[in-house]
């Protein structure tokens, strides 16, 4: 009896499902916007099943046969550099289906998947993908392609956060991960570097608050004002700084003033004839304006 309710509610759904035509609508600017969405072919569906497979065996030229010249032609040396890279590809769907906006030419097809790569440095990652391939239907080849990413928790490298921040002492952040900052603190230090190595006095002081605390190597601490930049390079015949690394960090979830961390080389010749030359680390604390409010300096000498 319960078999044969099931069958007779599965009919049901099916003949409604029949009578559904489009659902939804694009929300988008342009000529389709307010249309519904329909469901497009499965042929749509079956170019990116080859084009994942080709992806999936490393064969560059096989999954590009999939593109239209156009996309190949702008992304094909990107795509072959990737496979050059990696030594296994290991993408799977586990649901696909193509979908049209009403009106268009083109053919939505989205995936979701899991997929495993390894590089041939030993590099491993994990992620969990959500796609969209957009199928030309007069030519039937993917002419566009968006990704949006989740990384699996245990994922070697590749999270946006991770570390911990312990602090000084115990406070109310204690515990929380550090994430990267992205509020041009990166473009500011190569534009101070630019500007110190110049001894561009009025430029430097553009990046600092009036009376930046600094901590230097030695032990010292400073109030550098701006008028002290007016005499900062007297003694300096030239300067040369170079930055090996630049990494702008923050602890997450609170407010936007960031800590960049710079790693590299400062040599300065003085106009006496003699040479300072350092490995730095130093950190620049921005505050929530973007300007730097206190520099922590530490030195290594060397050779």
């Amino acid at each position: 009896m319960k078999k044969i309710l099931l069958l007779i509610i599965m009919g049901v759904f099916a003949v409604n499902a029949q009578k559904i035509k489009s659902a939804g609508k694009w929300m988008g600017e342009g000529e389709f916007q307010n249309q519904p969405i329909i469901f497009g072919k499965d042929d749509a569906m079956e170019t990116v099943m080859k084009a994942i497979e080709a992806y999936n065996s490393g064969d560059a030229d096989l999954e590009l046969s999939f593109y239209t010249d156009e996309y190949a032609k702008k992304n094909g040396d990107f795509l072959r550099e990737w496979h050059e890279k990696t030594s296994k590809l290991n993408m799977k769907p586990w649901v696909i289906f193509p979908v049209k906006i009403k009106g268009d030419n083109r053919t939505q097809v989205l995936s979701w998947s899991v997929e495993e790569r390894k590089w041939k440095n030993g590099s491993k990652q994990k992620q969990n993908l959500m796609e969209i391939f957009v199928i030309d239907d007069d030519s039937g080849k993917i002419n566009n392609f968006v990704q949006w990413r989740r990384n699996y928790p245990d994922n070697e490298f590749g999270l946006p956060s991770g570390g911990k921040y312990f602090g000084r002492k115990d406070n109310e952040y204690t515990g929380r991960k550090i994430v990267f900052s992205n509020r041009g603190e990166t473009e500011k230090m190569e534009d101070f570097v630019k500007a110190y190595n110049k001894k561009d006095i009025q430029a430097c002081k553009t990046f600092f608050v009036d009376g930046t605390t600094l901590y230097g190597a030695d032990g010292s601490k400073t109030s550098f004002t701006h008028k002290m930049w007016d005499t900062y390079f007297d003694d300096f015949d030239s300067v040369k700084w170079r930055p090996f690394s630049i990494a702008p960090l923050k602890i997450a979830d609170t407010d936007p003033a960031s800590r960049v961390e710079v790693y590299g080389v400062e040599e300065r010749t003085m106009k006496n004839g003699k040479v300072w030359k350092k490995e730095l680390i130093e950190h620049f604390y921005f505050n929530v304006d973007g300007f730097i409010e206190q520099v922590v300096q530490f030195e290594r000498s060397i050779d």
